[in-house]
C-alpha cells in the first residue's frame, strides 16, 4: 500500500444528529487505481460509508482525506453509481449521459472544453450499447440496459474515483455476471479507483483486489481478504476451486459478524 493512498480514513465515525451511530472507528486506505469491495450485513452502514467518501454526508469524528483533501473538494473527478439507475424519463439515452457535462460547476466544468458528443459516443461504446440506442427513452430499455446507461453517465466524466452502491442488485444472476465482466474490463482499461458496495460475495471476489468485511451496525471493518487472481479475469474463474475457497473465507467472516450480534 502506498504511503499516500487516494482514500485515507482514520477512526472515522458517523452518527445521526448525535444519536444512533451508523459507522464507528473505520480505518480504510485505498490506493490509486485499486478496486476494493465492501460487504456486510444489510443495513450495516456500507452505503453510508460510501456517501461519506463521496462527501454526501459529514463525518462525526475521526478524519478522512481524499488525495490529501477533504471529501467533496474539487480537483478529483468523482462519480457515483446508485442501485437505481435514476434516469430522467423525458430524456434520451444520450441526453441522460450528457447530464453531468451540463453542470455549471464541478464535474461538468472539467469537461467543458472537450467534445461532449464524442465523449457520449465513447461512453456508449465502452458499456456495450449501439449508436442507435442513443435516441431511445429509458422506458424503451431493459433493466440491464438502463443500468448500463447509468454507468455510462458516470464514466462520461472520465472519473478518477468511481463509487458504486450495489448497482447490479436488481438484475438476474446471468445479467449480473455479464455486467461484472464488463465493469472489470472497463476498470482494467481505464484504471480509475473503484470502491464497490455489494451483498454478493462472489461478485465482490470476482471484481476486487481486496474485499473488506463490515460488521453489523454500528459498522466497523472486521477484516480484509486479498484476492490474488490476475486480471483480466475470465468467467470460468467462478468455477475454479480456489475461487470457491476465497468466497468461503469471506462468507465465514460474514457469519461471524452475524453470530457476534446475536
Amino acid at each position: 500500500m502506498p504511503d499516500a493512498p487516494l482514500i485515507d480514513c482514520r477512526q472515522l465515525s458517523m452518527s445521526y444528529n448525535g444519536g444512533e451511530t451508523v459507522v464507528r472507528d473505520v480505518n480504510l486506505s485505498v490506493a490509486e487505481g485499486e478496486f476494493v469491495s465492501l460487504v456486510g450485513p444489510s443495513g450495516c452502514g456500507k452505503s453510508t460509508l460510501l456517501r461519506l467518501v463521496a462527501g454526501l454526508r459529514n463525518l462525526s469524528s475521526g478524519s478522512m482525506q481524499i488525495r490529501g483533501a477533504a471529501p467533496g473538494a474539487r480537483g478529483l473527478r468523482t462519480a457515483f453509481v446508485f442501485q437505481d439507475p435514476n434516469l430522467l424519463p423525458w430524456r434520451s439515452v444520450a441526453s441522460n449521459i450528457r447530464l453531468p457535462l451540463e453542470l455549471p460547476t464541478g464535474q461538468g466544468a472539467a469537461s467543458a472544453k472537450v467534445d461532449s458528443e464524442q465523449l457520449i459516443a465513447e461512453s456508449l461504446a465502452l458499456i456495450g450499447l449501439n449508436p442507435e440506442d442513443a435516441t431511445k427513452r429509458p422506458r424503451q430499455l431493459s433493466g440491464g440496459m438502463r443500468m448500463r446507461v447509468s454507468l455510462a453517465r458516470a464514466l462520461v466524466t472520465e472519473p478518477e474515483l468511481l463509487l458504486l452502491d450495489e448497482p447490479f442488485a436488481a438484475l438476474d444472476d446471468i445479467l449480473r455476471q455479464q455486467l461484472n465482466e464488463e465493469l472489470q474490463r472497463i476498470w482494467w482499461e481505464k484504471r480509475w479507483t473503484g470502491l464497490f458496495v455489494t451483498h454478493n460475495v462472489a461478485e465482490a471476489v470476482f471484481l476486487s483486489q481486496r474485499v473488506l468485511v463490515m460488521s453489523r451496525r454500528p459498522a466497523t471493518i472486521l477484516g480484509e481478504i486479498a484476492v490474488p487472481f490476475d486480471y483480466p479475469r475470465k468467467p470460468e474463474l467462478r468455477a475454479d476451486a480456489s475461487f470457491a475457497k476465497l468466497c468461503g473465507e469471506v462468507s465465514r467472516l460474514l457469519r461471524a459478524a452475524a453470530e457476534d450480534a446475536a
